[in-house]
């Protein structure tokens, strides 16, 4: 079983405040957690947002409603992981996820935890390779690898994002590409960065959540293009 953390912050610079605006009545992050809760190979999921102020909100949101909530680094997000991680005295697989995927598939998480757990790969994403829709977003690695890179990573944007020193340094870390053996969909847009890519997440958990709670990437890539406006049919 692996643990994730789903890194949150309420200062976007595109769409501030995205996390807690409402999909079918009910906070985007909340609705990312609850489809997470469906994954058969987590064991636990848990918030890293940080001690800004302006992330007050959202951790009295999340700790109203029972979610594990660490606060750290507001710029080194991979200080942030790391401080985590030894707050709940976490161990084995980490998976990494951000909160503007709020139609994150089940199914990906858990193929990606099983890839890292067969091969051993020090990493494994869908995100490098890309052939799943861009909101469908998983990385897994052990957390030693993540302490590794901890003690390695020095320049602020590898700080920030992560992981980026791991696919950047091939020649110390082992990777895996998750692949969708479906098709090739990166060219859809299922995240959430703009007004646009929430108006069509919205439109989505509206049609479908009221009837089916547990809607899957396959009900989602069904829906009829007529009922999206022009401009947002291109994520479909």
């Amino acid at each position: 079983m692996a643990v994730a953390i789903l890194q949150a912050r309420m200062s976007s610079s595109r769409l501030p405040g995205k996390v807690l605006m409402p999909l079918a009545g009910r906070p985007m992050i909340t609705r990312q957690i609850e489809r997470l809760s469906r994954c058969q190979r987590l064991e636990r999921v848990i918030v890293a947002t940080s001690t800004d102020p302006s992330d007050d909100p959202l951790y009295s949101q999340l700790s109203a409603v029972g979610v594990d909530v660490f606060r750290g680094s507001l710029g080194n997000v991979l200080a942030r992981y790391l401080a985590c991680a030894q707050h709940f005295d976490l161990s084995g697989a980490l998976v990494r996820l951000t909160a503007d995927c709020p139609l994150i598939d089940p199914m990906v998480v858990d193929q990606a935890i099983d890839m890292q757990k067969t091969t051993g790969a020090d990493y494994v994403t869908n995100g490098q390779h890309r052939t799943y829709p861009r909101g469908l977003d998983v990385e897994v690695f052990p957390l030693s690898i993540l302490e590794d890179v901890g003690a390695r990573a020095r320049d602020a944007y590898d700080q920030e994002h992560v992981t980026p020193y791991i696919y950047h340094h091939p020649e110390i870390y082992t990777r895996r590409d998750l692949v969708n053996l479906a098709g090739n969909d990166s060219h859809l847009r299922w995240t959430v960065d703009t007004p646009e890519d929430y108006t069509f997440v919205a439109k989505v958990y509206d049609m479908l959540y009221p009837s089916n709670p547990d809607f899957t990437s396959e009900d989602i890539r069904a829906l009829p293009f007529s009922h999206f406006e022009p401009e947002l049919r291109k994520t479909l």
